[in-house]
């Protein structure tokens, strides 16, 4: 009965190991991820915090957001394809829109993920009216602050969420 007592404890003792290491090895496997097929955006930071205005784009900042997409069709080869609309906060005013390359699926995951930088020029304080927006000489204030309201599309035509820029002091007089 010993000899029998010992090989079913080794046995038990052996199960037990693989068990643990099954449920070990379990716990460290890679799931692709699961992003909806519409793009999803965050803001993640700018470059600096203030610019000079100017009507002809002498200043500039770096925007960076984030983005998934679950279908991972983000992107165009066609050059004329705007995929990045940028508006003023202040104003609502469109601000020229920007392109995503194409960007290639990888693996067999369709799901991609990464961060997005793009460089703004920078604009004009507005004035109280019948002031001219851009006036260095004569403006009224010293300071305006501008953020940007930014979303993506797909090749599908999805578009992301709307997210919003941190704000930017601009520089009214010099």
């Amino acid at each position: 009965m010993g000899t029998n007592y010992n090989c079913m404890k080794k046995i038990t003792r052996t199960l037990s190991i693989l068990g643990l290491a099954v449920f070990v090895m379990l716990q460290f496997c890679v799931k692709p991820p699961d992003y909806p097929d519409e793009p999803v955006i965050t803001f993640e930071r700018l470059s600096k915090t203030t610019m000079f205005q100017s009507p002809f784009g002498q200043d500039s900042v770096v925007i960076t957001f984030s983005f998934t997409d679950g279908d991972g069709d983000l992107g165009f080869k066609d050059d004329a394809e705007e995929s990045i609309f940028i508006v003023d906060g202040r104003d609502s005013f469109q601000k020229p829109s920007y392109r995503i390359p194409l960007i290639e699926q990888q693996g067999a995951g369709n799901g991609i993920s990464g961060e997005i930088s793009i460089v703004v020029p920078t604009t004009c304080c507005i004035y109280p009216p019948p002031l001219p927006p851009c006036d260095t000489l004569n403006a009224p204030q010293q300071l305006d602050t501008v953020f940007y309201l930014i979303k993506i599309k797909d090749r599908a035509g999805h578009f992301s969420n709307e997210i919003q820029t941190a704000p930017i002091t601009l520089i009214c007089k010099r």
